[in-house]
C-alpha cells in the first residue's frame, strides 16, 4: 500500500504497510468517513508527527494515548494543538513543569511544532479519533502501527530518550531496548494526576542526557 509519509519512515515501515491490520485500518478509516462520521485530526495530518520529526532526525519520543476530539484541536502531534485553540488541561501542566523545571515562561498558544522541528517525536498510540468520542478508534488497529514505530526506534537507532507519561505510556516500556535507549517515566499531566507529575523535570533530564551524547539540547521555550 502506498502510504504519504516521510521517506524515511516510509523505508522503515514498508512492511507495516503491507501487513492486513493495516488495509484494514485504512479500510476502516474510509469507511467511517464514507458513513459521514467527522473524524480527526483531518486525512492530511494523520502522519503529521512523522513529517515533522524525519526518522533521521529523532532524538526524543513524547508518547500520548490518541487525538484530541475537540473540534479544531487534533493536528497530529501528541499533547499540541493549533495556534489560536485553548490549551487543553495536561498541555498546561506541561507548561508549568516546564516553567519550574528550566524558568521558561508558558506560551500564549499550544503549537508543539517547534519540538517536533528539533527531532522530539510527539507520537498518540491511537492516530485517529471520531469527532467528541474519546478513544472511539482505540480498537481499529493503531496499536499494532504505533508498537511497530516504537519498536523499528527501538531496532534502528540508540540514544533515543522516551518520555513515558502515565500508565498508558509505561506500558510501552517492553518494547523499547533499554540498554540502546533512555527511559524517563512520572505520572500523566492531567489534572487528575498532575501532583505526581509536576517535578519530574524530565526536560532538563532530557537535555542533560542529550548533552551527555554530544548531542544538541532541545530548545522547550516556544514563541508567541
Amino acid at each position: 500500500m502506498d502510504v504519504k509519509i516521510e521517506s524515511g519512515w516510509k523505508a522503515i515501515l514498508k512492511e507495516e504497510f503491507e501487513k492486513p491490520y493495516f488495509i484494514e485500518l485504512v479500510n476502516f478509516i474510509k469507511k467511517e468517513t464514507r458513513e459521514g462520521r467527522q473524524i480527526y485530526p483531518p486525512g492530511k495530518l494523520i502522519f503529521n508527527a512523522f513529517e515533522k520529526t524525519p526518522f533521521d532526525r529523532l532524538r526524543v519520543v513524547i508518547l500520548g494515548q490518541d487525538p484530541y476530539h475537540g473540534e479544531g484541536q487534533a493536528h497530529g502531534l501528541s499533547f499540541s494543538v493549533p495556534a489560536g485553540i485553548p490549551q487543553p488541561p495536561s498541555l498546561v501542566n506541561i507548561f508549568k513543569e516546564i516553567r519550574n523545571d528550566l524558568g521558561i515562561e508558558p506560551p500564549r498558544h499550544g503549537n508543539l511544532e517547534s519540538w517536533a522541528e528539533q527531532g522530539v517525536f510527539l507520537l498518540n498510540a491511537i492516530l485517529t479519533v471520531r469527532r467528541s468520542e474519546a478513544a472511539s478508534h482505540s480498537k481499529a488497529g493503531w496499536a499494532y502501527f504505533t508498537d511497530a514505530v516504537i519498536q523499528k526506534i527501538s531496532e534502528h537507532k540508540s540514544g533515543v530518550v522516551f518520555l513515558l507519561w502515565g500508565n498508558f505510556a509505561r506500558q510501552k516500556k517492553a518494547l523499547i531496548d533499554t540498554n540502546r535507549h533512555f527511559i524517563l517515566e512520572s505520572a500523566h499531566p492531567s489534572p487528575l494526576s498532575a501532583n505526581n507529575f509536576f517535578g519530574c523535570r524530565h526536560f532538563s533530564k532530557t537535555n542533560k542526557i542529550l548533552q551527555q551524547q554530544g548531542l544538541p539540547e532541545i530548545n522547550w521555550a516556544i514563541e508567541n
